[in-house]
């Protein structure tokens, strides 16, 4: 299974692609790795930080802090255009769409670009249980002008 998502390149896209019905245990935590239910707090809500004012010293405590509690938040008034984000959606289920060997140029040590690259997990040979995920990964290096590696994928 490792060789075939991992070696092979074929991702979780290849692997659900492939008609699988279960999930592998090699992407199961075991029970006693997994939140306990009597742990979720159920009147709590995924904290939503407004960063209009981007210069205020709370928004960066409030990103920090729901970082470290949550492990994720939803950024509000960030000026991003709505059809920015639809079109940044659209992109991707495109992208995923593509047929494999497409979408394996993108692969992590095979990418056309050192800024964009497809991965499964985030390291997976050393993960004792993989995430099950594929993502594209974009590094901006500043001073750049070049963002024609992204038009690869956002044509």
């Amino acid at each position: 299974m490792f060789d075939f998502v991992v070696n092979k390149r074929n991702g979780i896209k290849g692997l659900v692609d492939s008609g699988i019905e279960t999930v592998p245990d090699l992407y199961i935590l075991p029970p006693e790795d997994r939140l306990e239910a009597s742990k979720v707090v159920s009147n709590e809500s995924i904290p939503v930080i407004d960063i209009s004012n981007w210069d205020d010293p709370k928004v960066t405590d409030s990103i920090c802090e729901a970082a470290s509690k949550w492990g994720f938040f939803q950024i509000i008034n960030h000026g991003v255009p709505l059809q920015v984000l639809n079109d940044v959606r659209e992109a991707a289920h495109r992208f995923y769409g593509l047929p494999n060997e497409e979408r394996n140029k993108y692969w992590a040590g095979n990418s056309p670009t050192d800024t964009v690259t497809l991965k499964t997990s985030f390291v997976p040979q050393a993960e004792n249980v993989l995430e099950w995920k594929d993502y594209l990964s974009f590094r901006f290096v500043q001073g750049t002008r070049n963002h024609s590696p992204y038009g690869l994928l956002f044509a």
